[in-house]
């Protein structure tokens, strides 16, 4: 595993399990919240990471969705520890096993029901920033997928929003996109803020985004539509 500093608060950790998976670190005045937690092993890195930093203790986990390679790591984190975790809550009854994932058969429970909490949006729908992330809902990969938005830094922390190859802009893998259509059109989130710099779970970073959007969602459309 790697960790390596992507902005002024922002640090990402990367693994290998035959296609690159990434989880994200950001370090705030109260400590770290961590965007995603990857597969099982990366549990004893990403806890290394944390105290390695040593701004802080691990005070939450923000999850992009519910898939098992965005789960894996949780219940050996939390081993001992009151780490709340939260996701939206059209994910939540997907994550816990409630229903199954468009497209899939049954039912898979990725996290226990009484560990997970709904984001907190103000009274227009409007999601509250926590640890310094502004999240959005972008569905389409999954039903209540979310992207994080650091403002300061200029990073949207996305998910499965996208793949990425040499810094170009890619779809989503169709084989887990619950709505290939609903994504690609989540991706205009890019136009909306404009971010410096976008990092992918599946993929590398790739910066000033909203510079290939347009071409993007046209070809997507092209290809689905």
């Amino acid at each position: 595993m790697k960790l390596k500093q992507i902005s002024e608060h922002i640090w990402s950790i990367k693994t290998w399990c035959i296609i690159p998976i990434h989880v994200w670190l950001v370090a705030d005045q109260d400590g770290v919240t961590l965007v995603d937690a990857g597969v099982p092993f990366m549990a004893k890195g990403i806890v290394k990471s944390v105290n390695k930093l040593d701004v802080g203790p691990l005070q939450r986990i923000l999850l992009t969705h519910g898939h098992s390679d965005h789960v894996g790591a949780i219940n050996k984190i939390k081993i001992g520890k009151d780490i709340p975790i939260y996701a939206h809550p059209i994910e939540i009854p997907y994550a816990v096993g409630e229903a199954p994932y468009p497209g899939r058969k049954k039912p898979e429970k990725t996290l226990a029901s009484q560990v997970i909490h709904p984001l907190e949006a103000d009274d227009k729908g409007k999601m509250l920033t926590i640890g310094g992330l502004t999240p959005y809902l972008t569905p389409g990969h999954s039903p209540g997928h979310v992207a994080y938005y650091h403002e300061k830094d200029g990073v949207l922390l996305a998910g499965d929003l996208f793949t990425s190859k040499k810094g170009k802009l890619h779809q989503p893998m169709p084989m887990f996109t619950a709505d290939m259509k609903k994504a690609v059109k989540s991706s205009t989130i890019l136009e909306q803020l404009q971010p410096k710099r976008l990092e992918i779970c599946h993929g590398m970073s790739v910066f000033n985004p909203a510079k290939q959007v347009n071409n993007y969602i046209k070809r997507m459309n092209e290809k689905y539509v």
